[in-house]
């Protein structure tokens, strides 16, 4: 008998050595028995970008998914897109169907389902630290899950005003741009704060420079890095006594639905859970 045929999967980004996907998805894949793999891809350039996707078809990938910094970038050299990408302006993974590279975008709804565990959504008055690509997605998201404001706080005015159009031309919720200047002072009635940048990934750490005495103790604080699961913006926020979502759970639950959406296979929460939990050194976590 003829084994089935691997099927390759994987993630184009730079930088991608610290993220837990990989260890991730190929635990999953053998769970359910799948001969399937998945490959972190480190791509510094657009050049290199715009290579690398038109070899996804010979090489005879099913899916890929998208990181920073090219999820905005990678858009046009895809077939098509959906409706998230179109009203984002970003994608965070891809189908390969029939030899058509088709945009897609749910890192959003893995952050409004992580959220969701912790909090309700409906009228935060939220502040996002970063609009980059999973920023703008997840600004709308959140508009879309009930966020009642936005304001985003960002280096660059021209991203984050842009993002904030996007936000409201896509939802209908009011949004703002503010400049980020040195330390961050949080807007009085802030509900949810997150980091969208990716201050406090490892190996560096590097904390988020807040004035965290304008952070109310009951500001729910998210942070989308997944590699360490407590960032030092986490730790700060949970030693005031703020309830905290980190980007593990957001990786978990934003992972489970391109799973299926590559596999066609639905995915148990629990499988992911452990498996990554496992690729980061968390013994006794994760457990079902």
């Amino acid at each position: 008998m003829i084994p089935p045929q691997k099927q390759m999967t994987g993630m184009l980004g730079h930088p991608v050595a610290e993220n837990p996907i990989d260890r991730m998805f190929d635990a999953v894949y053998a769970h359910h028995g799948l001969p399937w793999q998945f490959w972190k891809n480190d791509i510094a350039s657009e050049q290199d970008l715009a290579l690398a996707v038109q070899a996804l078809r010979p090489l005879g990938y099913k899916g890929m998914a998208i990181t920073v910094p090219w999820k905005v970038a990678v858009i046009p050299l895809l077939d098509a897109v959906d409706d998230d990408v179109r009203a984002i302006g970003a994608a965070n993974y891809m189908t390969i169907e029939d030899g058509r590279l088709i945009g897609h975008n749910n890192d959003g709804k893995g952050v409004v389902k992580a959220i969701a565990k912790v909090a309700p959504l409906q009228g935060q008055r939220v502040v996002m630290l970063g609009a980059g690509g999973a920023g703008r997605a997840m600004a709308v998201e959140l508009a879309w899950a009930g966020a009642s404001h936005l304001t985003l706080i960002t280096r660059r005015e021209e991203q984050g005003r842009e993002v904030a159009e996007t936000v409201t031309r896509a939802s209908g919720v009011p949004a703002e741009w503010l400049p980020w200047q040195g330390e961050v002072a949080v807007p009085a009635g802030t509900t949810l704060l997150m980091n969208a940048t990716h201050l406090g990934c490892a190996p560096e750490l590097e904390p988020v420079p807040m004035l965290w005495n304008t952070v109310d103790p009951g500001c729910v604080v998210v942070d989308v890095i997944t590699n360490p699961r407590i960032t030092p913006f986490l730790a700060t926020a949970r030693e005031r006594g703020c309830p905290i979502v980190d980007g593990v759970e957001m990786l978990v639950q934003l992972a489970m639905q391109i799973f299926e959406q590559w596999t066609g296979v639905t995915p148990e929460e629990g499988v992911f859970q452990r498996a990554v939990a496992e690729a980061l050194g968390e013994p006794g976590r994760g457990a079902a």
